[in-house]
């Protein structure tokens, strides 16, 4: 018997209280389409049931593969409902990949939007198990036909730390890792971003980041926790988000740096009336792009996290005073990643030894994590598990300081730190010295073998529409503004390789060198 004072976490109950509390409020916007709580609550039920009718048992994946519409916003829902495993995936992977992600995972159940047909049929032809593929958008639209000849079902959480999705890294070093989401990190962490988000009942959510990265980073659930709108946007197009901004009151989104250049710059851009709460991640957010958001009316939260953790783990907690402080400065405060967020516990920066590195801003050590908002490990790979976890704090890889705050601030991957001539030169920090100068849009730093100084850094450079700059210009800028031997030896420009989630590919810029 259970206790009374003790019940199973999981992120479906937001969806269940919100049905309730806010049961004809608006809950999803899909292009046409508008759901109210009570109806969105009953679709996701209406699809945990169509799945068990379809064969599903408790602990099976199912996979989706949709852009941001009501189809993977539902299966957020509908797909741990039925007590199965959420595998959402990222519809820019190529076939091979994307069976890979369908083999590793054992999903014997695909929901995909018909716009991405012609990829489900080629990744099915590589995947040798059966799988049960489910179309929706399409001619006759079977996703929604299953919807309505289904029964509601709901199965219970026996175990909070039962599985709840597998998330795919991005596998720039080979094949991708399946990280292990359970109910219980998903729902601490949808509150946390709840929380510091702001969200009430009047925000209007867009939703910029694909719902297949870390799970919309547990804003799938947090939106719905807080009874606000889901403003679902299929593709990531700056027009089409000023649009929305204007004629549907947008109040929240989230998005890599790249996702703020893009809306920025846009030629719709100015001052919103109403001031904006922009949440960002993937890579720290150049003072410059700050400083534009800023005289948009536009606020940008800085948070940090990796898929391992589901999202942000950690975020630069605004403090009153520092709003006196000039606008460049609160710009370059703004881009630390900052402390643990309320749910985590609080961030290390540890040396090779697992030594916390004094607290002096200067001492270069690996930021380290743990909590309840960390991965259970990776999916059928104990060994990648144990040397990511190897005393029980998760080594993420980026190298940071540790500021006398208490504040963490990364200077680079620990594969992106370019020594040269016996000196370390953190690529963060070129690179946003270089988009500090008014005609750069977007930059990347990486090292470059040199027979003199072992590695010499070089910029790759996107410019603002209609700017002119020239390499001259760009490494004089370096060299105006920090040490000479950190300034690029050569400036490329072009547009930048980007990951599906807008990270910068460097990979692919060192395989140019």
């Amino acid at each position: 018997m259970s206790e009374a004072w003790e019940a199973p976490l999981t992120p479906t109950a937001f969806l269940d209280r919100s049905a309730l509390v806010f049961a004809e409020r608006t809950a999803v916007i899909d292009g046409d389409l508008r759901f109210t709580y009570r109806q969105f609550h009953d679709r996701c039920e209406r699809l945990a049931g169509a799945l068990i009718a379809r064969g599903v048992n408790p602990g099976d994946r199912v996979a989706v593969l949709a852009p941001n519409n009501r189809i993977p916003l539902e299966a957020h829902n509908g797909v741990p409902k039925a007590a199965a495993v959420l595998v959402a995936m990222n519809y820019r992977l190529a076939p091979a990949e994307l069976a890979h992600i369908v083999s590793h995972s054992g999903a014997r159940t695909l929901i995909y939007d018909h716009m991405f047909a012609d990829v489900a049929a080629a990744l099915l032809e590589l995947v040798e198990h059966e799988v049960d593929a489910i179309e929706a958008n399409g001619p006759g639209d079977d996703y929604e036909a299953m919807l309505a000849a289904a029964t509601p079902a709901a199965v219970p959480v026996a175990d909070e730390r039962a599985m709840l999705a597998l998330n795919y890294t991005s596998g720039t070093t080979g094949q991708p890792k399946g990280v292990i989401y359970r109910h219980r990190g998903a729902y601490l962490n949808a509150l946390a971003g709840a929380y510091h988000a702001k969200l009430d009942t009047s925000s209007v959510f867009l939703w910029t980041l694909p719902m297949f990265h870390c799970n919309g980073w547990c804003y799938t659930w947090g939106v719905t926790a807080a009874g606000a709108t889901h403003l679902c946007l299929p593709h990531v197009d700056s027009s089409e988000i000023w649009r929305l901004m204007t004629q549907e009151g947008v109040t929240h989104f989230n998005g890599a740096p790249t996702v703020l250049t893009m809306v920025a710059y846009d030629p719709a851009a100015e001052p919103v009336a109403r001031t904006i709460e922009i949440a960002t991640g993937g890579a720290p957010p150049s003072p410059a792009i700050l400083e534009r958001m800023a005289e948009l009316n536009m606020n940008v939260t800085h948070l940090y996290g990796l898929t391992e953790t589901y999202g942000p783990a950690t975020i630069c907690e605004w403090q009153p005073e520092w709003d006196a402080l000039p606008i460049a400065e609160q710009a370059r405060v703004k881009a630390r990643q900052g402390v643990g967020w309320v749910t985590s516990q609080p961030a290390r920066v540890v040396d090779g030894a697992g030594n916390d590195v004094a607290p002096n801003a200067e001492q270069m050590g690996e930021i380290a994590l743990r909590g309840n908002s960390l991965m259970a490990g990776y999916y059928k790979d104990a060994a990648a598990t144990e040397k990511a976890v190897p005393d029980g704090w998760f080594r993420t890889g980026d190298l940071a300081v540790m500021h006398p705050d208490g504040y963490v601030e990364i200077r680079d991957r620990s594969k992106d730190i370019i020594i040269s001539g016996g000196e370390n030169i953190a690529s963060i920090e070129v690179e946003q010295t270089i988009a500090g100068h008014s005609a750069v849009l977007e930059v990347a730093v990486i090292a470059r073998p040199d027979e003199k100084w072992g590695e010499v850094p070089v910029a790759y450079v996107a410019l603002k529409p209609g700017a002119a700059a020239t390499e001259v210009d760009i490494i004089e800028h370096v060299r105006d503004r920090i040490a000479h031997y950190k300034a690029p030896k050569s400036v490329i420009f072009g547009e930048l390789p980007k990951t599906s989630t807008g990270k910068v590919q460097k990979y692919v810029l060192r395989d140019g060198v």
